[in-house]
């Protein structure tokens, strides 16, 4: 088990704080292992194992505990007599009215409750309906490019930093597909499992979804679109070439679906002189690389795109918000803000030309302001300064968390 402190840390700062504490994330980036660290660490600070409770309800132990009455009754039984409880519940949306349930127990016992769901039913209305500023929610995403050659050290030969990165690209970051040295064939199969859990489980299945071929198509064009924008009203027109007629609403429906299941992330577009978010022609990323390349198969053309990718996730990781910049007719890849500071991002896998390098470095010197600009990329470049602008390899930036 290693060591994820971006997270550990973090939940650690809130131990007896008055707050329910939600971990949400794709099915299998690490939610689980987190929550088992948790506990680890309160072991080390002094909290007896009695006053500790874990139960993971995707395991046939729990089967009988589906309701809230049942669940509530159980664990009432179950907390401690000598001090303050600490309840870990692993997959909770399994029990319906979970909500419920946490919620009373915060009110009327001596607890602290960590819990950890994969779906939309663990951010619905009806949470925040219950739960009002009763929780903090932390988005855990799979293995950071950092994490990820942590992993490598531990179970494989580490190569150059920079095949690295490649590898990490091709492979993503779930925890599970880094175990051990697999091939990318395996570690394909172990994603597709993934990603077919989470389409038929946590979307098919819950939302009672008949046209299975329809959705599946969506999400291929929006895998095959990572990095550009586009509109459930192009998507309706691509479906509607292959003679498979779909209106708007229905394709808004299905890729919100997706964002529930932490698939896919929007990423919304931002007008730069006119300080205004935009509601069209949005930008959604992936989860993770590999579930591209384990749905649709790997191809050299869409590594640019998987690069784009990764850095967005890596800023999602360090707390920023993130937006697509629109310039007049130009396009920065990324303006990530937290706090009131800001950073402009370029992301190129390689500059081989003057007029491409005026382009990707125009359009951050037409933004008149002093907030750090960098271009990102992953070919040889001289330097690290271009009028001001910064250039690093993505794989530097990545592993460099000041910025």
């Amino acid at each position: 088990m290693i060591y994820r402190p971006i997270y550990v840390d973090k939940i650690m700062t809130y131990v007896n704080a008055p707050f329910i504490k939600i971990l949400t994330g794709i099915r299998r980036c690490g939610k689980s292992t987190i929550l088992k660290m948790l506990i680890d660490e309160m072991k080390k600070k002094g909290i007896r194992e009695n006053q500790i409770l874990h139960y993971s309800f995707d395991s046939l132990e729990y089967e009988d505990i589906k309701t809230a009455k049942a669940l509530f009754s159980h664990l009432k039984q179950h907390l401690s007599s000598e001090g303050k409880t600490y309840l870990f519940l692993d997959e909770i949306q399994e029990v319906k009215s979970w909500e419920k349930v946490v919620n009373s127990l915060m009110t009327d016992y001596d607890v602290d409750i960590y819990v950890t769901g994969s779906n939309s039913r663990m951010m619905s209305s009806e949470i925040s309906t219950y739960l009002t500023g009763r929780y903090i929610a932390f988005r855990i995403y799979p293995l950071s490019f950092s994490e990820y050659m942590i992993f490598r050290k531990e179970y494989a030969e580490v190569l150059d930093l920079h095949a690295e990165l490649a590898n990490y690209v091709r492979l993503g970051g779930f925890p599970a597909a880094h175990l051990q040295k697999y091939t990318p064939d395996e570690v394909y199969t172990i994603v597709k499992d993934i990603y077919n859990s989470t389409i038929f489980t946590d979307i098919v299945r819950r939302n009672q979804i008949r046209k299975v071929d329809q959705l599946e198509r969506i999400v291929k064009f929006a895998f095959d679109n990572v990095g550009r924008t586009f509109s459930a009203a192009s998507i309706s027109k691509y479906l509607k070439s292959e003679n498979r007629s779909i209106d708007n609403e229905t394709v808004y429906n299905y890729l919100s679906k997706l964002e529930n299941a932490y698939i896919l992330y929007r990423c919304g577009r931002f007008d730069i002189q006119g300080k205004e978010i935009l509601k069209t022609q949005e930008k959604f990323y992936l989860a993770d690389t590999a579930l591209r390349y384990s749905v649709l198969g790997y191809s050299p053309d869409s590594v640019a795109a998987m690069l784009e990718n990764v850095v967005y996730l890596e800023l999602l990781r360090r707390g920023y918000k993130v937006y697509v910049g629109k310039v007049d007719n130009a396009e920065i890849d990324f303006i990530a803000v937290k706090q009131g500071n800001k950073l402009y991002i370029q992301v190129a896998q390689e500059i081989g030309s003057p007029e491409t390098e005026r382009r990707e470095y125009g359009r951050l010197l037409d933004i008149r302001d002093n907030y750090p600009k960098y271009v990102l990329r992953t070919d040889v470049f001289a330097g690290g300064n271009y009028e001001g602008i910064k250039t690093m390899h993505i794989a530097d930036f990545l592993l460099n968390d000041e910025y």
